[in-house]
């Protein structure tokens, strides 16, 4: 698949279906676990796996960083020119570097500090325990999340997404019949849905390893010049992205503990119902941006702006089609996600509806706030992507979350997402525009 001559409209099509594959099924891992605890322990066992989110967002988004940040570079410096594997690599190996120190970290941190953190997190009698049984198992794989985010994202720039999804689709399959029968048959409840997951975890590294012995493959370890600076490029580069999924951690934290003071374990529970349903649809849009990006990277590199506008009307279809869906979905059958997540109590069921109709109007705009940090990372904007991230992740989202409850009412926590989606709407498109109407001066007779 050429990427600078190829039909653009079938390449990005594969892309997608891979990236879409490789998305949905990462978010299996979390959403299946949720729906089997849910099932197995009740809405408490619910409530435990909305508090464990954090951790997945933290050690998932530092994958996004490394992969996302350095594989831009890597694929912008192939579009300049060709024979420029070596220079390209360093980014390669300088990620692979930093993929390990923060691996290290976050390791720790999980091993020695788990009670603290999920304290933190707004966990408490039951669930807390519950969250601490799911933990054991994962303490083993904590590594191998970050480390598969990273490997995935430079498959999909060397060429390979269909490995990429084939080793995510080989993990979560694993982990859907493993949830089952560690769960259900074993009978170890929240500690077999851990357990299910870190041997997912395990077999899709294992699978992306492949891509090593290809004949194909290019990415190469290679001596790093300059090592602080590449890593200080990448973080720069990737913090967007990075900070989408750290900042769904620490909306996380502030809805449960905002939840808890408010309205209390039922609300968190259809909260915690609310995490899953965002997870999938967050997850759509990173298909779009991961199928767009090596598109829009290599041909920036390149000059070629006429190719990155098609790519941009195909990501901006796709990113409206899945925006509609998830949306009508929310509102059309919210007790049916509440009865797929857990064995619900007549007070949940009663609470559910409004609650998830008032977030899911949220999810018709999230596709395209998501979408538009990977297009400015692609064009090597990196301030607007930081400001919609930040704004969309924290200030603005964060600031609602606190004040909504205090000045209009328990349930007008709910509309802060979509308030949030909506204000960020207006600057995205806003800088979209502008950069795509900036491509003409770049690339004037060469698109």
């Amino acid at each position: 698949m050429d990427l600078l001559k190829g039909k653009i409209k079938d390449i990005y099509f594969k892309y997608l279906a891979a990236a879409f594959g490789s998305a949905l099924i990462t978010s299996i891992y979390s959403i299946v676990d949720m729906a089997m605890v849910g099932q197995y322990h009740g809405p408490e066992g619910s409530a435990a796996l909305a508090v464990i989110a954090p951790i997945w967002n933290v050690i998932y988004s530092l994958g996004l960083l490394m992969g996302i940040g350095g594989s831009v570079l890597f694929s912008a410096i192939r579009g300049k020119s060709s024979g420029q594997e070596e220079k390209s690599n360093e980014y390669f190996t300088a990620s692979v570097i930093g993929s390990v120190i923060l691996a290290v970290i976050v390791w720790l941190a999980v091993i020695f500090f788990d009670r603290e953190l999920l304290i933190l997190f707004g966990a408490s009698d039951q669930p807390l325990f519950l969250a601490l049984e799911y933990i054991k198992p994962i303490k083993f794989a904590v590594p191998l999340f970050l480390f598969n985010q990273m490997l995935a994202a430079y498959l999909r720039n060397d060429k390979n997404p269909a490995l990429a999804t084939g080793a995510v689709l080989a993990g979560g399959i694993f982990n859907i019949f493993g949830d089952y029968f560690f769960v259900f048959t074993c009978d170890m409840g929240a500690c077999g849905a851990g357990l299910a997951t870190a041997i997912g975890s395990a077999i899709t590294f294992i699978v992306m390893l492949a891509h090593f012995f290809r004949k194909e493959n290019t990415l190469r370890l290679v001596f790093v010049q300059h090592p602080a600076q590449k890593l200080k490029n990448i973080c720069v580069t990737g913090f967007s992205t990075f900070f989408i999924d750290v900042a769904m951690g620490l909306l996380t934290i502030l809805f449960n503990r905002q939840i808890m003071k408010y309205l209390g374990t039922d609300a968190l529970a259809v909260y915690g119902v609310i995490v899953s349903i965002s997870t999938f649809a967050q997850c759509c849009a990173y298909s779009v941006g991961q199928a767009a990006q090596p598109f829009i990277s290599i041909n920036y590199g390149a000059g070629k702006g006429g190719r990155i506008k098609e790519v941009l009307k195909y990501a901006l279809g796709t990113s409206a089609f899945f925006g509609i869906l998830w949306t009508a979905l929310a509102v059309a059958v919210p007790n049916l996600f509440i009865r797929i997540f857990m064995t619900p109590t007549p007070e949940v069921l009663k609470i559910a509806p409004a609650i998830l109709r008032c977030y899911g109007i949220s999810f018709i705009i999230l596709p395209f706030n998501i979408f538009s940090t990977y297009y400015f990372q692609a064009l090597m904007k990196p301030q607007a992507a930081f400001v919609v991230s930040v704004a969309r992740g924290l200030i603005i989202s964060g600031i609602l979350i606190c004040l909504l409850p205090a000045l209009a009412g328990a349930d007008a926590i709910w509309f802060s997402m979509p308030v949030t989606e909506f204000l960020v709407l207006l600057y995205g498109s806003r800088m979209v525009m502008r950069y795509t109407k900036e491509l003409k001066t770049v690339t004037d007779g060469n698109s």
